[in-house]
């Protein structure tokens, strides 16, 4: 892990056993983050100090995991085009999403248990959040009621819902989340069902004692159809900007602007829902071509570089959501994590622009890709 030397200790742990086990541990609890210098290094970090239930459940995908390493396999296969003896003294990263300007282009992704991370759970992330200058969009299956969320956070918040098939039960989690502030709501639309989780299986993932998920006490068990239907009904009530997150399908993403939402988030679940889909990246330009800029366009799923975010914006992404790596920082240190992600994803992604010759995220077009 760069910046950090830990291999002598790894090496010894095999060695000298359990003993040398609770010596590194006593080692990582006591890291200070500003070691850390990328995406990668919090992911080692965490390993050693979230449980392994834990750490299953955040790193793992469905199945085999093909589209888990596809997300980032497509990424780093994209090459870059730069532009030389450009002005590029004064950089502009601001954006504007449903009428909420943004420092930079990244936003926390819904991610479920936080409390399984960090004892501070979702509270931290939101003050991290809140340190960094992002929204960060709240998860159904948060371990923290969201108006504990909306007392610490002075970030906007948006709101991941899982439609239920008690349709009331659905109506009141929404206005809920508007009543807490929520200036977006994101509508998951790829799990009608869970995933193949195996390494959860292998983990027999559980939330530990104590920890509930105060919003989705019954899980998810769907027996009602969900369909463009529902989703037409939940327009016709809902005060907020609705997404619909988990778009692959240009088709889908067609119907999406005939149903009237406001924006589409190309996404995978990750890798945790179906094996085998394409990456995120690879299903961005089609939608982007299809939708032709009528809606704002998302993407989330294996970003870790400001290359990444760039490359997104290229491909007709306005913005780009992170998930994992922010799971690790709060793992990792917290507040002060999670803050960590977002500044080192931020100044990646501006180096990337001035080494690339684009000032201003508006510049950042399909020239950017070498072809």
């Amino acid at each position: 892990m760069a910046g950090i030397k830990l291999a002598p200790w790894r090496v010894w742990t095999h060695r000298h056993g359990s003993e040398i086990k609770e010596q590194i541990q006593f080692v990582m609890d006591k890291i200070d983050i500003t070691q850390i210098v990328n995406l990668f290094d919090f992911e080692q970090l965490a390993a050693e100090k979230m449980t392994k239930m834990a750490y299953e459940y955040v790193a793992g995908g469905a199945a085999d995991e093909f589209t888990v390493r596809w997300n980032r396999q497509a990424l780093d296969a994209i090459k870059l085009n730069p532009t030389v003896l450009t002005d590029v003294s004064q950089l502009d990263t601001r954006i504007s999403l449903f009428g909420i300007e943004l420092p930079y282009p990244i936003l926390i992704a819904p991610t479920a248990y936080h409390k399984i991370m960090h004892p501070e759970g979702e509270l931290a992330t939101a003050r991290g959040a809140r340190a960094a200058s992002a929204i960060y969009v709240v998860s159904s299956f948060t371990t923290t009621p969201l108006e504990e969320i909306a007392k610490v956070a002075t970030q906007p918040l948006w709101f991941q819902l899982y439609v239920r098939d008690d349709r009331d039960f659905t109506k009141a989690l929404i206005q809920e989340a508007e009543a807490q502030g929520c200036r977006a709501l994101c509508v998951t639309v790829d799990t009608p069902v869970a995933g193949v989780r195996n390494r959860q299986q292998r983990v027999n993932f559980a939330l530990p004692d104590g920890v509930i998920t105060p919003h989705m006490k019954d899980g998810l068990s769907l027996k009602k159809s969900f369909t463009w239907k529902d989703i037409e009904w939940l327009k016709s009530f809902a005060k907020i900007p609705v997404l619909l997150k988990g778009i692959l399908n240009p088709d889908d993403a067609e119907k999406a602007i005939q149903a009237g939402v406001a924006g589409a988030i190309v996404s995978n679940h990750s890798g945790r829902n179906l094996d085998t889909v394409p990456a995120t990246i690879e299903a961005l330009p089609r939608i982007a071509e299809r939708v032709n800029k009528r809606i704002p366009i998302l993407m989330d799923g294996g970003i870790r570089r400001g290359t990444d975010v760039l490359k997104a914006i290229a491909l007709g992404a306005n913005a780009v959501l992170v998930g994992k790596p922010i799971c690790f920082g709060l793992a990792s240190g917290g507040a002060e994590g999670v803050t960590k992600v977002l500044g080192i994803l931020r100044n990646e992604l501006e180096l990337a622009m001035a080494l690339t010759g684009r000032a201003t995220i508006a510049s950042i077009d399909s020239s950017v890709i070498w072809k």
